[in-house]
Parts: structure tokens; sequence; C-alpha cells
């Protein structure tokens, strides 16, 4: 799954103007022509295989794979909403999600919620009724350069732990990695956090796979509920943000923020260069980050917090549009997509962890053929696991989110007085 960071607010005055039309024509043609619409090039590859055996097995659809990138994807797809042309099959995600199900957008879908992974389809309910098959999930797992470790003398711990006083495996850890141009190591005399050679761990301003993990581990709450309000300046959510914060600015295990701040950071590629010993990363980043790497990459499960290890998953459904010309043959079609023929295809082929319970070892396999140990990956996903705030407006939230926390690992604000700023920004755009 590839699911890279939202960079487009929805056109949500557009959205409220949806009208009752269709998307247009209809015909009495015997053959029906579907629209599935996605924004992975990697991805289409194996939909192609995939769509080719469902047109198999039904002779009379024919399905049309439109691939668009994604800074494009969403902004098309409101405009293709509001005109009542959407495509009849299309990609979404969990943050997108409460725009399109409250504006009448989605079709809800039947099938049997047991078999796939529970946070996906939690992620994609609405009063009572699913509004997307269970696709795949993405999950938040630790990256790590085993030719640094080796280098230092160090062995990744069987358990990383982490707590706002800087005890734990992890801090540890991350200090033995942080090496400056002398030699010398965060804590020892003489050590210059302004000439850094390589640094232990990257904390830095990345909702996904950074702060909104801190904060589950540490027992705070993003939202009190789906489609509710931020919770996230609550006291131990507070005490987490500075937990990722310190790793930057006090303990300088970690790059600064100057370098690292989105939407300009090279946290990527300071990884990919050898700079920085352990990367937190959705496992969607692995085919973008493994074969350019000249070191090995291993894999390990996200630090345990104060309150266990609680990890973003983030799922995509197949959303079928409500006002579809072809309501049956495109419910047929996503309803497919969430057996098991297509969703091994997709895991065998390395591309996803599938939705559908019982499947991940193809993608496992796959990864082990590249020296590449994904275990972890599943593992945390069958822990305590979580979605990115499902509520209307994240996606206009999220620029000015990023721009007040910028500024919380600058140093600039407080955790707390960042906190309360985004929260109470973050509710005013809630519906």
């Amino acid at each position: 799954m590839k699911n890279p960071p939202i960079r487009c607010a929805l056109l949500t005055a557009a959205l409220l103007a949806l009208t009752a039309c269709g998307s247009g024509g209809g015909g009495g043609a015997e053959k029906v022509t579907l629209t599935y619409r996605l924004w992975d090039d990697q991805q289409k590859a194996g939909y192609e295989k995939v769509m080719a055996a469902f047109e198999k097995a039904n002779p009379g659809i024919d399905v049309e794979i439109e691939l668009l990138p994604y800074d494009q994807y969403w902004t098309k797809l409101t405009a293709d909403a509001v005109a009542g042309t959407a495509p009849d099959v299309f990609w979404m995600t969990p943050t997108q999600f409460p725009e399109y199900v409250t504006k009448g957008v989605l079709a809800p879908v039947q099938v049997d919620t047991a078999k796939y992974h529970q946070t996906v389809v939690g992620s994609f309910t609405y009063e009572g009724k699913l509004y997307g098959v269970p696709k795949d999930w993405g999950i938040v797992g630790l990256l790590y350069n085993k030719d640094l470790f080796k280098q230092a003398g160090v062995e990744m711990p069987d358990k990383l732990t982490w707590a706002a006083d800087g005890s734990g495996t992890l801090l540890d850890t991350a200090r033995k990695l942080t090496v400056d141009e002398a030699g010398k190591h965060p804590g020892e005399p003489g050590f210059d956090a302004a000439k850094v050679k390589t640094y232990g761990f990257a904390s830095w301003n990345h909702y996904q796979t950074q702060w909104m993990n801190w904060v589950a581990s540490n027992g705070g709450k993003l939202v009190d509920k789906p489609f509710g309000k931020y919770t996230f300046n609550d006291p131990a959510s507070v005490q987490a943000l500075q937990f990722g914060v310190d790793l930057v600015n006090k303990h300088h295990v970690s790059p600064p923020a100057t370098q690292t701040n989105p939407p300009t950071g090279k946290v990527t590629d300071m990884f990919k260069a050898g700079k920085i010993a352990m990367f937190p990363a959705n496992n969607a980043l692995l085919p973008f980050v493994a074969p350019e790497s000249s070191f090995e990459v291993g894999v390990a499960m996200m630090p345990e917090g104060p309150a266990g290890r609680a990890v973003n998953l983030n799922g995509l459904a197949e959303a079928v549009y409500a006002k579809s010309d072809h309501p049956e043959e495109a419910m047929k079609l996503a309803q497919y997509l969430g057996t098991q023929e297509p969703q091994k295809m997709m895991a065998d082929g390395g591309y996803v962890f599938p939705a559908l319970n019982g499947l991940s070892q193809g993608y496992v396999d796959y990864w082990k053929a590249k020296n590449v140990d994904v275990t972890p990956f599943a593992e945390e996903a069958e822990g305590t696991t979580f979605p990115l705030p499902i509520t209307t407006g994240f996606t206009g939230f999220e620029t000015k989110l990023n721009q007040i926390f910028n500024e919380m690992y600058l140093g600039e604000l407080t955790p707390k007085a960042a906190a309360d700023q985004a929260v109470a920004e973050g509710n005013a755009t809630v519906k």
C-alpha cells in the first residue's frame, strides 16, 4: 500500500454541492465497462493481473484501470463526484473517508467483516455500516541499518522501550549509534551536537510514523471517538510529544528539525545515505528504500512505551461509487477484490499486506527473497493498532497541523502550547 503524506485538501465546498445526478448515459450495451481508479503505478501492474482474472470469470464485464498521481487523485475524485462522473470503484483512505461518506458519495458494502483486520474494518465504518471492502494495510515499524549496528558493535535489543524520562533501551541504543566527527557520543565530554556524523534515530514531524505512535504508546488519545473531536493535548499526549522533541533537541540522537521538517525534510534520503541508524517507517516505503540502500536493511518492531506498544495501521478500502451507472457490476468487482484470490496475488507479489486475514505470509516470503525480514511488521499488526484520525476536516487541517508541529520540533513552541493550538484548530474543522 502506497500511502504518501496527504498534500491536498478536499474541495469540501464542492462536495457540499453534490447533486443527485448519475454518471451519465447508461446505455443498453451487452458488455459493461467499469472504471477502477488507483494512484500507485507499482500496484497497477499487480491489478492488471487481478482484473484479467475477474474479467475471465465475468465475461460480461470489462474493467479499465485508471492511474492518477496521488497529488491529483483527490482533487480529480472530488470534481468527478460533483459532476456525477466518479469512477465505479476506487481506492479510499481513512483520512479522506469521512468527507466522502458524509456527503453520500460511497455505497455501503456487504462482506463478512470478521475475515478482515479489524482496524481496517473500523476505519471504513459509519453509523454501523461498512462503506468500503477492506483492501490492505500498511503498518509502522522500525527500519534499521544493520551495517551501522555492526560497525558500532551494537546489538538490536530484543525489545526497544521508551519512557518520557529518557529511560529504556531505545534512547540507550540511539546514543551508542550517534557519533560526531571526532568519534564522540552524546553524553561524553567534548561531544559536538553541531557536527554529528551519524544519528542513532530519526525523530521528526511526521504524524503517521512518529508522534501519533508516541501518544498512543503513552496512553494518550488522538480523538475521543470516530467522527469526534481531537484530544491529543491531554497530559499523557503532551508528555509523549515532549519525548519525541527531546530526542532531537535534548538528547541529540536525531537530526535537527531544520533538516527534517516537512514539506522539504530529507529523512528518507539521510537513511538511504547511511546517516541514520534507526528509521520508523510504514512498510509501504520498503520498495523505495531497500533497493536504493547500499547496506543491509533490518526491520524491528516499534518501541514499547509506558502503556505498551501501540502502532499506526493504515488500511485502504475498495470504495463503490453510490451513483455508478452499473451498481450491481461495481459491487461485484469490489466484493471480488476482497476475496482470497486477488488479495493473495497482491500479497505474493510483494505489493501489500492484504486486509484479508491469513494471507500475510506471501508478502513476508516475497521480501525474504530480497533479504529483508518483514515478520516484525506482521507481528505488530496482531497487537494494539490504531488508525489515523477518522473525523471530518482532517485533510484541510493537516497543513496547519504540520505548521504548528514544525515550530514544536524547532523548539519555538512547547509541546503543550503546540498541542493546545493544534487541537483548537483541528476541532474548528470538525463538522
